[in-house]
């Protein structure tokens, strides 16, 4: 390739990733299915037992006091549906799914991972019951392995549910 070409290629690149910076961070959901397209290909890697597809969920996440998590989870079709003798027990996610069915404890899900962890603190929210009845939530999120005690009174919830709890959230949203 002669020099002109090379300096006009990387030309054409730095420009790309300078409109790219102009552009700001990537929207999501605006057609791009680059998440589509890797599972697409994971699922074609994984061969014959992936032939009726397999969904993905994925995140990378800050909250508000800081802590970051990232983390992703797949599973085949056949696995979801019980095909193939790989039965997969949806009465298992009636707990952890009812247990989310309730303002209140949604609420104090929100509160919890913007920061205020310990019920003295989430007992000072309007609107959130006496002390028992957020005791009682606690209890019920506790129970359904969204949230787990730290120790004296405080509740976070456990890494391995930031993620797939914000993802039930946007599925439900109309």
């Amino acid at each position: 390739m002669e020099l002109e070409e090379r300096v006009a290629e990387l030309e054409r690149r730095l420009a790309a990733l300078e409109r790219a910076a102009d552009a700001g961070p990537p929207s999501l959901g605006d057609g791009d299915f680059w998440a589509l397209d890797g599972l697409k290909d994971q699922l074609g890697q994984v061969g014959e037992a992936a032939a009726d597809g397999g969904v993905l969920f994925t995140g990378a996440v800050r909250l508000p006091a800081g802590e970051r998590y990232e983390w992703q989870y797949g599973a085949l079709t056949a696995g979801l549906l019980g095909q193939e003798g790989d039965r997969t027990d949806w009465s298992e996610a009636a707990e952890p799914l009812a247990a989310l069915g309730h303002p209140v404890r949604l609420r104090l899900l929100r509160e919890i991972l913007g920061g205020r962890r310990t019920a003295a603190e989430l007992a000072e929210l309007e609107e959130t019951g006496t002390t028992g009845q957020i005791y009682h939530h606690l209890r019920l999120l506790t129970a359904a392995g969204w949230l787990h005690t730290t120790g004296r009174g405080r509740y976070e919830v456990a890494g391995t549910r930031v993620v797939p709890l914000l993802v039930v959230l946007t599925a439900a949203r109309p």
